[in-house]
């Protein structure tokens, strides 16, 4: 598995009679699977049977079927091979993910981020984002007076953040402590 890798989406079942699988994926755009023709299965945790590790899969088609994607490997040529996926999780190196936009950022890269408020006092690091629809959440964690660890939830929308700067690996928000 490369060092740079990235969980993109997992097996949700199989899909047909000739091995295509249904993939859940963790974009609205995964525009990483369908450019990729090698993909790191890490099977599903069975505590009866645990895995040994990831598997490369090589990918012969990959499309999109009713809002859903599905995909065909090397080695699954039926039903029965593709439901035994089921539960797998699909990785890809970051490093051939599609450049984003400007003010465009894969999750993956807020992870770990500072985030201090436009008069420089920190409110946390970024530890997840939470879609809403309309918008993303920043899920902030910070430590509070007694030494435990309490979270903050930001709106990642424009009118609240002034700058995502991934080298200073920080972001500069117009939000206040007591909010």
């Amino acid at each position: 598995m490369p060092r740079d890798a990235i969980e993109v989406a997992s097996v949700v079942g199989a899909w047909g009679v000739k091995g295509w699988f249904k993939l859940k994926t963790h974009s609205a755009d995964p525009q990483a699977l369908y450019s990729s023709k090698r993909w790191y299965l890490v099977p599903r945790t069975d505590p009866l049977h645990p895995a040994p590790g990831s598997v490369q899969l090589v990918v012969q088609q990959v499309r999109e079927h009713s809002n859903m994607v599905v995909a065909l490997a090397d080695g699954i040529v039926d039903r029965a091979g593709a439901e035994a996926l089921r539960g797998a999780r699909i990785f890809l190196p970051r490093s051939i993910f599609p450049t984003p936009g400007a003010d465009e950022y894969y999750w993956v890269d807020l992870l770990g981020l500072q985030v201090v408020n436009r008069d420089g006092e920190d409110l946390g690091t970024v530890v997840g984002l939470h879609p809403t629809g309309p918008h993303s959440v920043l899920v902030l964690e910070f430590p509070t007076e007694d030494g435990k660890k309490a979270q903050r939830m930001i709106p990642f929308v424009a009118a609240y953040v002034d700058c995502v700067s991934q080298q200073e690996r920080k972001i500069t928000v117009d939000w206040q402590l007591d909010y």
